[in-house]
């Protein structure tokens, strides 16, 4: 008998390890940090497929979306965190500033979606010819060379770029025009051009209080704010769905797994972005 309680025992204290480790790992995802892979190239060159970077969320404060999800279970992020109501702002409020690169959630899918700050509330902003005008102001854009990369499948959903050369072949160089593009405060950032499409001249948009216009750095290779939700894209994005800012990589593997050693980005290791 005293074998098989000591058995019992060991079994239960393991479940209950585990459902410890789980719940530190869930609360310290909730209130600081959040691991966010990225899936797509709409940030590069800031941002590559398979970058893992943790998302500050101290830095904005605590709403809804600071929740996970946890389908499994049918549970989303306004279930678990039904006391953060919707349609309040945030606990612990921080406000972020233009250029910041933030991970949120869409207003209408729920998904986590990661752009970069150009339109404060108030702000008016417009696209002419691929320069955005913020508040009557063009940004500048220095030409900076050209941003190259191979031609191949990337990340587990094996996505192909985009190439301003155009078509190319599996293993050739495939190229886009690269820019620095100048926030009024004086900070900059990269910014990708592939070809003249049609969210290179918009109409101007006024960003609404209490909300956020958001912008892909591979400006032709993003759904962001200048197409509106039902289209596909983001548009405006109320405070309350920001989840927190993303400051520095930890991991890149530009292969289809991080267990592919061979393919790990040993340059964007702790990263910081810009």
């Amino acid at each position: 008998m005293a074998a098989k309680e000591k058995k019992e025992g060991g079994v239960v204290d393991t479940i209950k390890t585990i459902v410890y480790a789980l719940l530190i790992a869930g609360v310290f995802r909730t209130l600081f940090f959040q691991p966010f892979w990225i899936p797509s190239g709409s940030m590069k060159e800031t941002l590559l497929i398979g970058d893992f970077l943790f998302v500050n969320k101290m830095a904005y404060g605590y709403s809804y979306a600071s929740c996970p999800s946890i389908p499994l279970i049918g549970l989303d992020a306004k279930s678990i965190c039904g006391f953060l109501d919707r349609d309040n702002t945030r606990v612990l409020a921080g406000e972020p500033e233009r250029g910041d690169v933030v991970v949120f959630r869409h207003p209408i899918s729920g998904s986590d979606f990661i752009k970069r700050v150009i339109g404060l509330p108030g702000d008016t902003v417009q696209v002419q010819d691929g320069v955005v005008i913020l508040n009557g102001e063009p940004l500048p854009q220095e030409p900076a060379g050209t941003f190259s990369e191979v031609f191949e499948p990337q990340g587990p959903q094996g996505l192909t770029p985009r190439c301003e050369s155009g078509a190319v072949g599996q293993g050739a160089a495939c190229t886009k025009s690269r820019f620095v593009e100048t926030l009024p405060d004086g900070s900059s950032h990269v910014v990708l051009n592939v070809t003249v499409q049609g969210s290179d001249n918009t109409s101007v948009f006024r960003v609404p209080e209490g909300e956020y216009f958001f912008m892909g750095d591979n400006r032709d290779n993003s759904s962001d704010s200048r197409l509106a939700q039902l289209a596909g894209g983001v548009g405006f994005v109320p405070y309350e769905n920001l989840i927190g800012r993303a400051d520095r990589i930890v991991f890149s593997s530009a292969g289809r797994s991080m267990l592919f050693f061979w393919t790990w980005r040993g340059d964007r290791f702790f990263k910081g972005i810009e």
